[in-house]
């Protein structure tokens, strides 16, 4: 009766060994399991299915008898179309057709090799959690599933990729998540047409802020943040197959968080984090406050340090622009070096590399003492906020440009179009810079300092609810 389709599988993997066809003799007729080797558990399927059905005594007349009194997997289902059949095949179930029964059953036997929970390498962290998300989603969603038992934890799954036919799961906390935010991103994702989903990046990219240096859609490998961050109200989205998980909204204060804030003491964690402000700011305008006065306003330097600066100078061809300019090329091309190069080797060139090329450069007369400091500090300070490093280069760049031409006043005019910029981004329909000037619409006190707990017991977003509620019931009264 399904020959067909035993044959279809059989002409769409023609030149695939790895797809297996088990042949089962019985008294009704031919049973065929079809699985592919190296996606499922081969003793699994061994000992729940295909023995069932070769040792059976029962006569099995339907399919009922078939799920209720053969086979004992844990999940299996009735396939209704072949673009349903080749999906569940290539996702590592197993595929039973019968040569007496209409219907083609799947059951669920994945079994593929995967990476242990691990402690995340690019957020590591002194004191809480080790754990981190793998490629599994399984995995990744029995991580929020074991930290949040509530009920109203939501994860809506959806297949993209016309090739891939990922699996892309959205979650949040029904009741603290808006519900407008919610169907924001659903209908966002369910628009995106691609032929494949393999990274988190292809869904970031559809949600965010479009021509930006600066990343309007959060992504971790931590379920505790997640976790945290569902409970005040937002939406994680989970990709099949990679181990960063996205959130929205993601605002421009949280660049300075880290999971240390909220699990060592909350006064060392407050000046932790002003440290990372102050580096911010000097890693994005020391470099073009220093060109402003040394080429536009040498009269607000000090005299003593004028003396120091003119000798610090002297031999040096290139005006200061160009300079500062070299010296940041030779910091980016030692810091992609050290990320680039096997991490045993990458290290000691990002330092060796770091002080041979400051050395010679100094010594060779192609830029001074005073230049390469200021450059230094500037790029050691961008390392303290890695979230916003790529954003820091870029608008370091513009002040730099702009101060080297106008001098303190185009230092002013980048700056000002600096804040402007991110005073005009959004994260899903929110203001990227919240709660900054949106006290009455959002509800979040972890900002400058840390205040995580009163975060997580009340939602950031329905202050401004409750008062809207009730000026409005001041209004009808």
């Amino acid at each position: 009766m399904n020959e067909g389709i035993i044959q279809y599988i059989k002409d769409t993997f023609v030149d695939s060994f790895d797809v297996k066809y088990r042949e089962i003799i019985t008294d009704k007729g031919m049973i065929t399991v079809i699985f592919i080797d190296n996606m499922c558990d081969s003793k699994y399927i061994s000992e729940f299915i295909i023995a069932p059905l070769s040792n059976s005594r029962q006569e099995i007349g339907s399919l009922i008898d078939i799920k209720k009194g053969i086979i004992s997997a844990g999940s299996m289902g009735v396939l209704k179309t072949k673009d349903d059949l080749l999906t569940h095949l290539l996702s590592g179930d197993a595929i039973i057709v019968f040569s007496f029964i209409k219907e083609v059953i799947y059951c669920d036997s994945k079994g593929f090799s995967k990476r242990s929970i691990q402690t995340p390498i690019t957020e590591a962290q002194i004191k809480g959690p080790r754990e981190g998300f793998n490629e599994v989603l399984a995995d990744n969603i029995s991580l929020i599933r074991r930290r949040i038992k509530d009920p109203n934890l939501k994860f809506e799954s959806m297949m993209m990729g016309e090739k891939t036919h990922t699996t892309v799961v959205l979650s949040y906390i029904k009741g603290s998540a808006p519900e407008k935010l919610v169907e924001y991103i659903r209908k966002q994702l369910k628009s995106i047409e691609t032929g494949a989903i393999l990274s988190i990046n292809y869904i970031e990219e559809k949600l965010k802020c479009k021509h930006t240096a600066f990343d309007t859609i959060g992504y971790t490998e931590k379920p505790d943040v997640i976790a945290s961050r569902l409970c005040e109200g937002r939406v994680a989205i989970f990709v099949d197959g990679t181990p960063f998980v996205a959130t929205a909204p993601y605002f421009f204060f949280e660049n300075f968080h880290t999971g240390d804030d909220y699990y060592s003491n909350i006064y060392f964690a407050n000046g932790a984090r002003m440290l990372r402000w102050v580096a911010f700011i000097l890693a994005t305008l020391l470099t073009g406050f220093y060109i402003a006065i040394v080429t536009h306003h040498f009269s607000l330097i000090p005299y003593m340090f004028t003396f120091r600066l003119a000798i610090s100078r002297a031999g040096v061809p290139f005006p200061t622009i160009i300079e500062v300019l070299l010296m940041n090329f030779f910091f980016q091309l030692s810091r992609e070096a050290g990320i680039r190069l096997p991490q045993p080797i990458g290290q000691t060139m990002s330092i060796v590399g770091a002080l041979i090329l400051g050395d010679a450069t100094v010594g060779s007369g192609l830029a001074s003492q005073t230049t390469l400091i200021v450059v230094a500090i500037s790029s050691i300070c961008s390392f303290l906020v890695p979230k916003i490093y790529y954003a820091i280069a870029t608008w370091n760049l513009v002040t730099i440009l702009f101060s080297s031409v106008l001098g303190l006043p185009g230092f002013y005019i980048g700056f000002c179009i600096f804040v402007s910029h991110i005073a005009g981004l959004n994260s899903c329909g929110y203001p990227y810079l919240f709660p900054l000037g949106t006290l009455r619409s959002y509800k979040h006190r972890d900002i400058i300092t840390t205040d995580y707990l009163r975060n997580l017991t009340n939602n950031i977003f329905d202050e401004g609810d409750k008062e809207d509620k009730g000026e409005k019931d001041e209004k009808n009264n």
